[in-house]
């Protein structure tokens, strides 16, 4: 089975011609030559591939693992039943502050 991590890999070699050998889960998104705004078309691109949406609130994701943690957290409160009770719903911490540059993005998506 692929790993979140990996299948975030795939995506950045492929949409951003990363090399696979500078992307670990420490890898800030600014080493990678990701800024901002393409942190923004890589996260419209996760909601399509693990089929999630998107919180209406920013985030800040500064790292690879980050990004990945994110994904992972959305995907398994997404796959919570709507009328699941208090412990049946995945806690999942926020993430930790980074000790370097952060990327902050709206992940809302437009609504025209």
């Amino acid at each position: 089975m692929t790993t979140t991590f990996e299948r975030l890999v795939a995506m950045l070699v492929k949409d951003y011609n990363v090399s696979p050998d500078q992307i670990a889960p420490d890898a800030t998104m600014e080493s990678l030559g990701i800024d901002s705004l393409g942190v923004a078309e890589l996260l419209f691109t996760v909601e399509d591939e693990f089929k999630i949406e998107l919180p209406n609130t920013p985030v800040t994701l500064a790292t690879v693992g980050e990004v990945a943690r994110f994904i992972d957290r959305l995907v398994a409160a997404q796959a919570t039943p709507p009328n699941a009770t208090a412990s049946e719903r995945p806690t999942t911490p926020p993430p930790t502050p980074a000790a370097h540059t952060a990327t902050t993005v709206d992940a809302a998506l437009p609504t025209s």
